[in-house]
């Protein structure tokens, strides 16, 4: 998949666990697990306001265009 999901390095970088971002974007960790890991398909606008919200970062932060 061309779009890569950075946010590994974003919460590396916040210093922020994954049960702490969960909880404070209100999704489960099971959700967030699977866009770290590059398994999801889809997100909601809503979810990466959150997402951006919490780690104080831009969309472009998160999410990258690879083309393999």
């Amino acid at each position: 998949m061309p779009i890569v999901v950075n946010l590994d390095v974003m919460m590396a970088k916040r210093k922020i666990s994954a049960g702490e971002l969960a909880e404070k974007v209100g999704i489960t960790p099971a959700n967030l697990s699977i866009l770290k890991n590059n398994k999801a398909k889809a997100i909601r606008f809503s979810t990466l306001e959150a997402i951006c919200r919490a780690l104080d970062c831009q969309p472009a932060d998160i999410l990258e265009y690879r083309e393999f």
